[in-house]
């Protein structure tokens, strides 16, 4: 019996990376969709649309591939994070667009708000040999680190407060609002991800006179 390419796991006129890339893909989706403990290598080869033996050509493990899938979710967001981070000097401006441009990525990539969920979730309950590397994403705590790094060296940021604690604050507000993306209307959202910003910047409640 001849075998086709695509049963081999790679599609006529796919290269390596392209089919590495599809696996990936496949990965997140079905982290996402059924959890981390829930997935097998089965059911990514099944949703890269390959055999399992294919797929092992490319990852020798679960655990080797998710985290493979964790670095691609960085080599995604890192660029586009600092990016909207550098159009602004103001501290409040550059956490405002890091939150903007966090929606625009969960729009271009729904599975990743997801994925990292049931990573983390999964995570808890493995050991730290199996454990991905990738609870949440570095790139948002590194560039978040950075801006109240900046905020405290510019005198912005109050010398009794905890950049540490400032930015636990911050990335657990992005990933909240990331969480609440799903089941909220796009109006809904909207005006949650703006009283987020009003929070920031200390304006969401009016000040007694």
């Amino acid at each position: 019996m001849t075998v086709s390419p695509s049963q081999l796991g790679r599609p006529v006129g796919a290269n390596a990376e392209e089919t590495r890339r599809r696996i990936l893909i496949a990965a997140m989706r079905c982290v996402a969709e059924v959890g981390y403990a829930q997935t097998t290598i089965r059911e990514i080869a099944r949703a890269a649309d390959m055999t399992s033996g294919s797929l092992y050509h490319y990852f020798p493990n679960k655990s080797d591939l998710l985290d493979a899938a964790g670095d691609e979710i960085e080599d995604i967001v890192a660029p586009r994070l600092r990016a909207a981070a550098a159009q602004s000097d103001d501290v409040a401006d550059r956490l405002d667009a890091v939150l903007d441009e966090s929606q625009r990525l969960i729009a271009d990539y729904p599975y990743l708000t997801a994925f990292l969920r049931a990573v983390r979730a999964g995570g808890a309950t493995q050991s730290r040999q199996e454990s991905p590397r990738h609870p949440e994403s570095r790139a948002l705590r590194n560039i978040v680190t950075e801006i109240v790094a900046d905020a405290r060296a510019r005198g912005t940021l109050s010398p009794e407060t905890d950049p540490a604690a400032v930015v636990e604050t911050i990335c657990a507000l992005t990933r909240g609002l990331s969480e609440r993306a799903a089941s909220l209307s796009p109006q809904a959202y909207e005006a949650t991800l703006g009283s987020a910003k009003k929070l920031i910047r200390g304006s969401l409640f009016a000040r007694r006179p």
